[in-house]
């Protein structure tokens, strides 16, 4: 009996803990310098609720596409991989997460992985608080009266990067030259690790690619065939067969 009341009572102050630093979020984009710096150093912020406000940017963006009016954006449904639409966020962040700690660490950063994790995924609060609202907004106004809309969508990724900034610069402790420098190494960084990426795939497919070859001269030298059935988005089947040795062929 004490030990359930205990958990309950332990699972309660959790869920309050996760609202309130959930909720700093507001205060953070609002009081950046103040907000970042109290976020990492005094614990004012968490994992969990950095995870909710990056999957509140995701649902912004596919809810951007589903429900956007038409006059502001055409969407085609059969050239959409919804699942790369959703890379094309939690890519990109992962990404400069890795290359700007991988940097800062040698230049003497302060920030651990976890805490830049944390300090862009609040920066992004701007995104879906005014994206989800200009959603509605733009199914009520003309093309016309469109230039709110327009302006609001572009300010809140104005703002989500000017918070990443500071963000980068709270966390690091570092100036706002070294900051912005930093930054712009941190994109040259997620370039190389994007080619390193695609190499490493390349030569996969490439090894891929000379087995199937040394297969098939096999199969093609008892006088057989393969068939590759493809589906996009599932994969590749390949079926053959080959010859029954002599040796099986005389014990039958």
């Amino acid at each position: 009996m004490e030990a359930g009341m205990l958990a309950s009572l332990k699972k309660k102050e959790t869920y309050t803990h996760y609202l309130e630093t959930l909720r700093y979020a507001l205060y953070v984009i609002t009081h950046p310098l103040d907000g970042f710096w109290d976020l990492t150093h005094e614990k004012r912020g968490s994992i969990a609720a950095a995870n909710t406000i990056v999957l509140l940017t995701v649902l912004a963006r596919i809810m951007k596409l589903q429900y956007t009016s038409f006059v502001f954006m055409q969407v085609y449904w059969e050239e959409i991989n919804i699942f790369l639409y959703i890379a094309s966020v939690l890519f990109p962040l992962a990404l400069f997460c890795v290359g700007n700690w991988g940097l800062t660490t040698l230049f003497d950063g302060k920030g651990r992985l976890y805490q830049i994790y944390m300090g862009t995924a609040y920066a992004l609060t701007p995104y879906p608080l005014i994206q989800i609202p200009m959603i509605l907004f733009s199914n009520l106004v003309t093309e016309e009266e469109g230039a709110f809309y327009t302006f609001a969508c572009t300010f809140s990724i104005v703002w989500a990067a000017i918070l990443i900034i500071c963000a980068m610069m709270e966390i690091h402790e570092y100036s706002l030259s070294k900051t912005l420098l930093f930054m712009v190494a941190s994109g040259f960084a997620m370039l190389i690790m994007v080619f390193i990426l695609l190499l490493f795939f390349s030569m996969i497919s490439q090894g891929v690619a000379y087995f199937v070859s040394i297969v098939k001269e096999i199969i093609n030298a008892h006088n057989e065939h393969i068939n590759v059935i493809s589906t996009p988005g599932v994969g590749s089947e390949f079926i053959f067969s080959l010859p029954k040795s002599h040796q099986e062929d005389e014990e039958d």
